[in-house]
């Protein structure tokens, strides 16, 4: 599945009206926020259809994936929206990231905890919110609609004396390169999962931490916790591949095109994150120039 797929739910009591448009989609909040709302009012429809009372529109199949056999049902759904609600445990074990992974299927996942398995974007997490009050006076029907709950801009004012970075290989090169130049020190932190470890034991007045937004979700409400004791701005840019091709150092119109609306061009079977489809593009874009990518060493003319 690729695409931006709008979703409206309601019934006579409340109606949900979002758009998802990555393989996962990740629903936060505390309880009587409408999470669970949701997914049984989906739940009724699907067992009932119409007669339900619910009413459900999208241009793909919506479903819920329920605990009992969980990996047998999810063996036989395809190109359709899953919801899971966050009472499912298997939503946080390895067996259910494998059997995600290459799927033709979107998920939407309630959860209060971080999937440390799944490679969700800091874009795609969200909470839930009424809008009745704003745009619906005195109607009976309660309006509500997903809401961006990641907010991670306001930092550190001051000029770092410390760059940590997710990248390892030709990222990491790059803004060693670059901060050199004004005798500041980047380090990596050898993977996402070790940023917040190097964040706690390295020496700083002030940091920045430049990783990959695309995968970054599992990390981000940590990282962000830990600006109550440490001083650090945070940059996540989709990709170190993402900002090479953004920075239009290959001026290529259909990479343009491409970046200003991903997800028509990123097949959720084939690509489990995003950053995995813009090192591909970057790789295949460059090959046989002199600004040929490889992801394990910096192209100096880059």
């Amino acid at each position: 599945m690729k695409g931006r797929h709008e979703i409206l739910v309601k019934d006579a009591r409340v109606q949900y009206k979002f758009a998802i448009e990555r393989n996962i989609t990740i629903l936060r909040g505390d309880s009587a926020t409408g999470k669970t709302t949701l997914i049984e009012m989906i739940g009724a429809f699907q067992r009932n259809g119409d007669q339900s009372g619910v009413a459900l529109k999208a241009d793909k199949p919506c479903v819920v994936l329920y605990e009992q056999n969980w990996e047998l049902v999810l063996g036989t759904i395809h190109d359709s929206i899953v919801f899971i609600d966050e009472g499912s445990p298997f939503i946080s074990s390895h067996d259910f990231a494998r059997a995600i992974r290459g799927s033709d299927n979107y998920y939407v996942i309630a959860t209060r905890h971080s999937l440390y398995d799944l490679p969700y974007s800091i874009k795609e997490i969200y909470g839930i919110r009424n809008t009745t009050r704003k745009r619906y006076q005195g109607t009976k029907r309660l309006y509500a609609e997903f809401f961006p709950l990641i907010d991670y801009e306001t930092g550190s004012s001051r000029n770092p004396d410390l760059v940590v970075v997710e990248d390892t290989n030709a990222g990491y090169e790059f803004f060693q390169h670059y901060f050199a130049r004004f005798h500041i020190r980047c380090i990596s932190a050898q993977g996402k999962s070790k940023i917040i470890k190097a964040l706690i034991e390295e020496e700083y007045n002030t940091a920045l931490v430049i990783a990959d937004g695309a995968a970054f979700g599992p990390v981000i409400e940590r990282l962000l916790g830990l600006r109550q004791v440490k001083d650090f701005s945070i940059f996540l840019p989709e990709s170190f591949e993402w900002l090479v091709m953004r920075s239009d150092v290959l001026n290529d119109n259909e990479i343009r095109t491409i970046l200003d609306a991903p997800s028509e061009h990123i097949a959720s079977e084939t690509y489990f994150s995003w950053e995995q489809f813009f090192t591909e593009m970057l790789i295949d874009r460059s090959r046989g120039t002199y600004l040929a990518y490889v992801k394990n060493r910096l192209n100096k003319t880059t």
